[in-house]
This record gives structure tokens, C-alpha cells and sequence, in this order.
């Protein structure tokens, strides 16, 4: 039986329970063997001045998936530049073998921007992309989509969505929780919030 793997790729800025729950979930929901955790440097869609250092989410999402059965985390994407999807995407197929079944994991909202994303087409036909139902993002327009996809790669991504926990936590809610001295206890693990604090993140800036 090929191997069942899982990239699920993100600015985790922090990584918190959402995150978790969707991967949890996702794991069982596809039998995955594994599920790998890609924190990227820049992503693409994301503005430089939000960031935390990659090196700081990094080592948050080690801490909160250690002892996790299947989650494991690659640096990969905390090269320089900008991290676009199918070139990692490409690095996992060569460095793993062609013959794995290899799945994407998104968000609802980075559905309907899939057209903004590098090379779409031929993302869509290099590995199954997955996606997360999130709150407030139940129903999807699939216009958009339809204007640059066919009707086959359309029909994988509709295939391709699952229901998963919908836990409405927000990254942006947590930044601005510890820039206004707030408590985020329950939203992160307890080895995430002790980072943060101790590491003095997101007390300054934008959110």
C-alpha cells in the first residue's frame, strides 16, 4: 500500500487549537499515515510586517504537536522568499517517491483564493487538495474557481471537502489578545502561551 501523507502548510502565527483539531481530524478522517506541519517563511499571501520570526513558529508548532501520534513538522518552507505551494509540493514527490498519495490541507477561505495562487492548474492535478470547512465559510462559490479550472479538477476540489470541528479561533484574535495583555489560555497549547510569553511575541505591531 503507497504511503498516505498530508502537507499542511501555514504561517502558524501562532499555531493554536483550530489548527490542531483540523489536522486531528483531517488524520482520521483519510487514514493518513502522516501529516506533516509546514510553517512557511513568507507566504505568498501574507504580509512581512504581521510575521513573528520563522524560527519562533516553528518552534511553537514543535512544541504543540510533540508526542502527537502522526504529526511531524518539516523546514522546509522556511527557506528565503516566498514558499509557492507547488514547488513544495514537488520537493515531497521526488524526495518520498511518485507512487505516494499525497493530499494538501486548506482552509475554506484559501478555497476560493486558489485562483490568485502560483500555477493552479497544474497544482490541482499534482496532489489532492483538501479542505477544511472553517466557521463562517459553509457555502462556496465555486464561479471564480470555475473560470480557471476544468470541470474535472473542479469536481477533485469538490470532492476534496470535508467537515471538520468548526472551531472559530483566529490567529489575528490571539495577536491582539497579547498586544492588549489579554489571556489566550484555551485558544493555544499551554507550551505555546509560555513561549509567547517568555519569548515576548505579538506585544507590538499590527495584528
Amino acid at each position: 500500500m503507497p504511503e498516505k501523507l498530508a502537507l499542511f502548510g501555514g504561517s502558524f502565527n501562532p499555531i493554536h487549537h483550530g489548527h490542531l483539531l483540523i489536522a486531528r481530524s483531517i488524520f482520521e478522517q483519510l487514514q493518513l499515515d502522516r501529516i506533516i506541519f509546514l510553517p512557511s517563511a513568507q507566504p505568498p499571501h501574507k504580509p512581512q510586517g504581521t510575521l513573528a520570526p520563522p524560527d519562533d513558529r516553528a518552534a511553537m508548532v514543535r512544541l504543540s504537536i510533540e508526542g502527537e501520534r502522526g504529526f511531524e513538522i518539516s523546514d522546509y518552507d522556511l527557506r528565503q522568499g516566498p514558499c509557492y505551494t507547488i514547488d513544495t509540493v514537488a520537493h515531497f514527490r521526488e524526495a518520498l517517491g511518485m507512487d505516494i498519495i499525497l493530499y494538501w490541507v486548506i482552509g475554506s477561505d484559501s478555497l476560493v483564493e486558489l485562483t490568485t495562487w502560483y500555477r493552479v492548474r497544474a497544482l490541482v492535478d499534482s496532489c489532492r487538495i483538501i479542505t477544511a470547512a472553517r466557521p463562517g465559510w459553509e457555502q462556496i462559490d465555486w464561479t471564480l474557481l470555475r473560470s480557471r479550472l476544468s470541470e474535472d479538477q473542479i469536481a477533485v476540489l469538490q470532492s476534496g471537502v470535508l467537515e471538520t470541528p468548526l472551531i472559530d479561533i483566529s490567529a489575528t484574535d490571539i495577536r491582539r489578545r497579547v498586544r492588549e495583555g489579554r489571556s489566550i489560555r484555551y485558544l493555544v497549547p499551554d507550551r505555546v502561551r509560555n513561549y509567547i510569553e517568555s519569548a515576548g511575541l505579538y506585544r507590538t505591531g499590527p495584528g
